[in-house]
């Protein structure tokens, strides 16, 4: 077999693994497709490194049959495809070392290495997917809390305005409370784009300065109800809200209407199928199905890898995400 002939297997077989990576989603941002990826990237280094041991003097041997793998490669007996088929499938048929290695691999450490990367993926996938949906539905009942907002009108009480504003900025900071932890970098969800845009825009959505301006105000501010820069969480002046509402308080139902309308559509838009929280939960759905349907082979292949040991919120959140699946977890 010519030198041409063999590169032309190395890039056929690399593009047959970008081919599966790219099969797995379409989404740019996908977790499964980067996994497949790199997958596919290792496997096809594997190769490539097999072909460079091959040229470097043929100096390689498969311990089996003391045959050089450019021997195997270009050995006249046998077609190229039943050649290359020798080469790859070593990995089934050596088995794994007791370190959890597969030693017929040019470089088992990478290997090794990798499958310790999705052990640690699969882990985190999980937790983050447990953590997301419980966003999710946080993110429904403060669409309600908001929606409930709507009811208050010239005939409601002072007093029932401010308890009514106080309830939901009571629960505006459970919500930013619950998730908070989760949003410190090197935590479960600080990369995750979904995650921080939720927070943002419902941040965004109480500060709005254009809810009420028809009536002189400036949004919920102007009522007393701010947001602290540092903590993230609001806080009710109530002093100031009841100076508003003893001058205008026209002003101060319609301000509190606009935002309620404005708030719960928010919440609604990053919830609705499609948008950021219902496509990040499906990506990590699809990147857990792939690992637990391709485990096994991918363990057989590139060695056990280490197993993730989950603490602290990571283990909480996986645990959480076993609940709800109704699963155990045998990867930890």
């Amino acid at each position: 077999m010519s030198v041409s002939a063999l590169t032309n297997i190395g890039f056929n077989f690399a593009q047959f693994n970008q081919n599966r990576a790219d099969a797995v989603t379409s989404g740019a941002n996908s977790s499964a497709a980067s996994l497949t990826l790199r997958v596919a990237t290792i496997q096809s280094q594997n190769f490539a490194s097999l072909l460079n041991a091959a040229f470097a003097g043929n100096s390689a041997k498969d311990s089996a049959n003391d045959a050089g793998i450019f021997d195997v490669l270009t050995s006249s007996t046998g077609s190229s495809s039943d050649a290359l088929g020798n080469v790859l499938d070593t990995s089934s048929s050596k088995g794994l070392s007791a370190s959890g290695r597969n030693t017929a691999l040019f470089d088992p450490e990478s290997a090794y290495r990798m499958m310790s990367v999705i052990n640690y993926d699969e882990v985190s996938y999980k937790a983050q997917f447990s953590e997301m949906s419980q966003m999710k539905s946080w993110l429904s009942e403060m669409q309600q809390d908001a929606q409930s907002l709507g009811g208050i009108s010239l005939t409601s009480s002072d007093d029932s305005i401010r308890a009514s504003l106080q309830t939901f900025t009571d629960q505006y900071n459970a919500w930013v409370k619950r998730f908070d932890a989760d949003m410190q970098s090197g935590s479960l969800l600080a990369d995750t784009q979904a995650a921080q845009v939720s927070r943002y825009e419902l941040e965004q959505s109480v500060e709005n300065m254009f809810n009420g301006a028809s009536d002189g105000l400036h949004g919920l501010r102007d009522l007393g109800l701010t947001i602290d820069p540092y903590s993230n969480l609001a806080t009710l002046d109530s002093t100031r809200l009841d100076a508003v509402l003893a001058s205008n308080k026209q002003g101060v139902v319609d301000t509190v209407q606009q935002f309620s309308a404005n708030f719960a559509k928010s919440a609604e838009l990053l919830n609705s199928d499609g948008n950021f929280i219902p496509k990040r939960l499906n990506n990590l759905s699809r990147a857990i199905a792939y690992i637990e349907d391709n485990k096994s082979s991918l363990q057989a292949e590139f060695g056990l890898g280490d197993a993730a040991k989950p603490s602290g919120l990571v283990a909480q959140a996986l645990a959480a995400y076993q609940q709800m699946s109704g699963k155990t977890d045998s990867s930890h």
